[in-house]
């Protein structure tokens, strides 16, 4: 004898229940939670806005290296130093805002990809100017302030991304454990059902 949880139309009710929870997971994991490194992250960007107004190498600012104004060619700005700019600006302020405000797992990846990469850029960049023609200007404030948010955001975009990781391949191993339990408790009720049945039917 059947009961009521096992029609076929409390059936298709859990389904679509399960097929709900999994997806308000999916949605949950897919999206991260900044808590205070969030105010740091913040930080990080606004100090790396001001960079962009700082020398960037003697009287040469940020801004002057983006689009080679204000005798950046004359300072012998090489691509280092422009590339490193791009990046600080794509990564270190666009995405790391649009993560902050869309609070998607993805865009934080892609901030914290960015990032690792402009500092190393940074790293160059700071090393062209050290190894200038003599006359020219070294490194400025504002290429070693940005060089060294740069780096600090990496560090906690590589925090909140690991954490977030951590918590969706747990999330994901939950998930298979326990739909494998309820296959294997499926096929036992299957088996089990013709030996339940009276005899005749």
């Amino acid at each position: 004898m059947s009961g009521p949880a096992d029609t076929p139309g409390s059936q298709g009710d859990f389904e679509a229940y399960r097929a709900d929870i999994e997806a308000a997971e999916r949605r949950v994991a897919s999206e991260i939670d900044p808590g205070g490194r969030g105010l740091v992250v913040a930080i990080g960007v606004f100090v790396l806005l001001a960079s962009f107004l700082a020398p960037h190498t003697g009287a040469v600012r940020g801004w002057d290296v983006l689009f080679a104004t204000n005798g950046a060619d004359e300072a012998l700005v090489t691509l280092p130093s422009r590339l490193f700019m791009w990046l600080a600006l794509v990564f270190g302020v666009g995405f790391s805002m649009l993560a902050l405000l869309t609070r998607r797992w993805a865009v934080a990846w892609v901030a914290l990809a960015g990032s690792a990469v402009a500092s190393v850029a940074g790293l160059l960049a700071v090393w062209s100017r050290q190894t200038v023609v003599q006359g020219h200007p070294g490194p400025g404030i504002g290429l070693i302030l940005a060089w060294i948010t740069v780096i600090v955001l990496t560090f906690h975009w590589a925090r909140l991304v690991w954490s977030r990781t951590a918590l969706q391949l747990a999330a994901e191993e939950q998930r298979r454990r326990s739909t494998a339990q309820r296959q294997a408790r499926g096929l036992l009720e299957d088996l089990r059902r013709p030996e339940d049945q009276p005899p005749g039917e």
